[in-house]
């Protein structure tokens, strides 16, 4: 079983910057992409940064040149944590941003997406 937990929302004026954490946490890990995502006001979920264990970034149009997805793997068999630095944020980019852990099973065979609980960030005047 994996555990996600995010940390770091907050309320922030237009231009200021918000800096995200996520923790993947279990035993005998394998986790590939790592990620976030909001949600799109029709109400599907889009994707904002990915991030796999050889480190390639990944960016949705919108955030790219603003968002900066990192990850530390000094300790990958057992935590994992991704964080996301946001700069120069906009109203349009207020939602709650959950966390995702894509975890290979042992035999490689599964491949089972974990999601955390999200957290809230503001962009208001």
């Amino acid at each position: 079983q994996v555990q996600v937990v995010e940390s770091g929302g907050g309320s922030v004026q237009p231009g200021g910057s918000l800096r995200l954490s996520c923790t993947a946490s279990g035993s005998n890990l394998n986790v590939d992409r790592m990620g976030w995502y909001r949600r799109a006001p029709g109400g599907e979920i889009d994707v904002v940064a990915t991030i796999n264990k050889d480190l390639r970034e990944d960016y949705a149009a919108s955030v790219r040149g603003r968002f900066t997805i990192s990850r530390d793997n000094a300790n990958a068999r057992n935590t994992v944590t991704v964080n996301l630095q946001m700069n120069s944020l906009q109203p349009e980019d207020t939602d709650v941003y959950y966390c995702s852990a894509e975890n290979l099973s042992d035999d490689g065979s599964i491949l089972t997406d974990y999601f955390g609980k999200g957290t809230l960030v503001t962009v208001t005047s």
